[in-house]
C-alpha cells in the first residue's frame, strides 16, 4: 500500500541530525517531557486516523498498552532506548499497517554501515525448533548453515528471540516471526547493540557437533533483505520447471519502475505460451505489497475469466486529501465498493491452464489482495502457509512523525473486506487459509515449490 507522509521541518531535521550524531559517539537524548509530547501525538494520530480499530486490538487492550507505554516514559532516554519502549505497541496493534518505528531504518543502517559499524554476522531463521543459521550477513556460504543459536553473548536466542518479538509488529505471532527472520540484524542491534565480535554458542545441524562457545566478529555486509530490494532480478524471476510447468516469482509490487514490472510479466507469459505450459506458479511469499497497479495490470490480463473487484465493503475514516463529495472530514464512513473490472478482450497471451497462487507468512498488504482475488473469483488455487495475516486488510496507509524523536506512526485510514465479503467460506476478518496447505521447509525455499507440484500432478 502506498504511503503518505505528513511533512515536519522539525522532524526532517531530527531525522537527518541524529544518524550523525549517533555515529560521531553523540546519542541524542530526549527529556521525559519531550518523550511524553511524543506519546500524545502518537495517541492523537492513532485515534484522529484508523476507522475501527477492533479490526486488530480491543479497546481495552489499546487503553492498557497506552498507559502501559505512558508509565515508562519518566525519565531522559536516548533514542534507541526510547523505540525499545514504544516499540512495546506493535505486537499489542496487531496490524502490519500500525505500528511504530524509526522514521528511515534502511537509513540508519546504511548511516550504521558507512560509520564503520558491524551487524550480528548472520542471517537467520526462527523455526520451531530454535534460531537456525541460514548464511553469513549478506548471503554467504557458511559450513554452519542450518546450526541452531542457542546462545548470543551469554543470552539464550530463545529469550533474544522473545524481546525482538515483543517489538515487532504484524498480524500475527507467525507474521512477526517472519519479519524478525528477516530483519533479525537491525532489531538485534538496535535492542542490544552492535558489537565487534560475537560470543555464540551453537548446536551444529550435525547432532554429533557438541554446542560450543565460538567468537564471531561482527559484520559489514549488506544484509540480504536491502540488497534484494534494489536488485529486479531478485525480486523477479521466470523459471521453466520439467512437466509444462512455470514458476513467476513475483517478490513485491513496490518497484520504482511500473513498465519494466509490465515489460518483465508480458514476457514470461509470452514464454509461457511458447512453451506449451500447463501448470503456473505465481510466488508471493515474499510479496510485502504495494501497489495495486502492478498485478492489476501485469498479472490478472493473463489469467482472469470473469470480472472481478478487488474488495466488497470497506470502513475509512475520511480525512481532508481523500475526501468525497459530501463526505465530512473526520467521520468513519461505511459502505461497498462496486468499482468491477471486466476481464477484457481476449489477449493471445491469456494462460488457459491451471494457476496457484503460493502464499507464506510474509505476503502481506497488496500481495494478500491480490490472493484475495485469484481464491475469490476462481482463477487460481491458493497454496502454502496461511493463518499469518488477515484477509480483511487495512490501508491507505498514514504516515506521522513525532515531534522530538522522530519516530514514524503507520496508521491505516481504511479496512477492506475480501472480495467474496460475507458469502466468503471464510468468516469475516479471517487469516489467510491456503486451499492446499504446504507448510515450509527452513532454509529450502523451493521445497514448498516442489511439493506443490507434486500435489497437483
Amino acid at each position: 500500500m502506498p504511503h503518505r507522509r505528513i511533512p515536519s521541518a522539525v522532524v526532517a531535521t531530527l531525522a537527518l541530525l541524529a544518524p550523525t550524531l549517533q555515529a560521531a559517539g553523540q546519542e541524542l537524548r530526549f527529556t521525559a517531557g519531550q518523550l511524553r509530547e511524543d506519546f500524545v501525538v502518537l495517541e492523537r494520530s492513532i485515534r484522529g486516523v484508523h476507522p475501527d480499530l477492533a479490526h486488530s486490538v480491543s479497546e481495552n487492550e489499546f487503553d492498557a498498552a497506552l498507559r502501559a507505554l505512558q508509565s515508562q516514559l519518566t525519565q531522559p532516554m536516548t533514542r534507541d532506548e526510547a523505540w525499545r519502549h514504544f516499540a512495546r505497541l506493535n505486537p499489542v496493534l496487531a496490524d502490519g499497517h500500525l505500528f511504530v518505528t524509526f522514521n528511515d531504518w534502511r537509513g540508519e543502517v546504511a548511516t550504521h554501515r558507512r560509520a564503520g559499524g558491524l551487524l550480528f554476522p548472520f542471517e537467520v531463521q526462527l523455526a520451531p525448533d530454535g534460531l537456525l543459521i541460514r548464511s553469513l550477513l549478506g548471503g554467504g556460504p557458511t559450513d554452519l548453515a542450518g546450526s541452531r543459536v542457542l546462545t548470543i553473548d551469554g543470552v539464550p536466542a530463545a529469550d533474544v528471540c522473545h524481546q525482538l518479538l515483543l517489538r515487532a509488529h504484524g498480524d500475527t505471532p507467525a507474521f512477526r516471526e517472519a519479519l524478525i527472520s528477516r530483519r533479525f540484524w537491525f532489531y538485534y542491534w538496535k535492542l542490544y547493540g552492535a558489537p565487534a565480535t560475537f560470543d555464540v554458542v551453537i548446536a551444529g545441524a550435525d547432532a554429533r557437533r557438541a554446542p560450543g562457545v565460538r567468537r564471531f566478529a561482527g559484520s559489514p555486509a549488506q544484509p540480504v533483505l536491502l540488497a534484494d530490494e534494489t536488485d529486479f532480478g531478485q525480486q523477479f524471476r521466470f523459471e521453466l520447471r520439467s512437466g509444462r510447468a512455470a514458476v513467476l516469482t513475483l517478490g513485491t509490487f513496490d518497484w520504482h519502475d511500473k513498465d519494466e514490472f509490465l515489460r518483465f510479466t508480458r514476457d514470461a507469459f509470452a514464454k509461457i505460451r511458447d512453451a506449451g505450459i500447463e501448470t503456473l506458479v505465481l510466488d508471493v511469499r515474499a510479496n510485502g505489497g504495494g501497489d495495486d497497479a502492478f498485478w492489476r495490470e501485469g498479472i490478472l490480463p493473463y489469467v482472469a475469466t470473469q470480472r472481478w473487484r478487488w474488495g466488497s465493503t470497506y470502513r475509512k475514516r475520511v480525512l481532508e486529501q481523500y475526501r468525497d463529495e459530501g463526505e465530512t472530514v473526520g467521520e468513519v464512513v461505511s459502505g461497498t465498493l462496486d468499482q468491477w473490472i471486466e476481464p477484457g478482450r481476449d489477449d493471445p497471451l491469456r494462460f488457459k491452464g491451471r494457476t496457484v497462487v503460493l502464499v507464506g507468512p510474509s505476503t502481506y498488504s497488496s500481495g494478500i489482495l491480490f490472493a484475495n482475488v485469484m481464491q475469490d473469483f476462481g482463477f487460481g488455487t491458493l497454496a502454502g502457509t496461511g493463518g499469518a495475516a488477515r484477509a480483511d486488510q487495512s490501508g491507505s496507509v498514514q504516515k506521522f512523525a513525532l515531534p522530538n524523536t522522530g519516530f514514524a506512526v503507520y496508521v491505516p485510514r481504511f479496512v477492506l473486506a475480501r472480495p467474496a465479503g460475507a458469502s466468503c467460506r471464510l468468516c469475516s476478518n479471517a487469516l489467510v487459509q491456503p486451499d492446499i496447505a504446504i507448510a515450509e521447509i527452513p532454509l529450502n525455499a523451493r521445497a514448498a515449490i516442489d511439493e506443490v507440484l507434486r500435489r497437483i500432478r
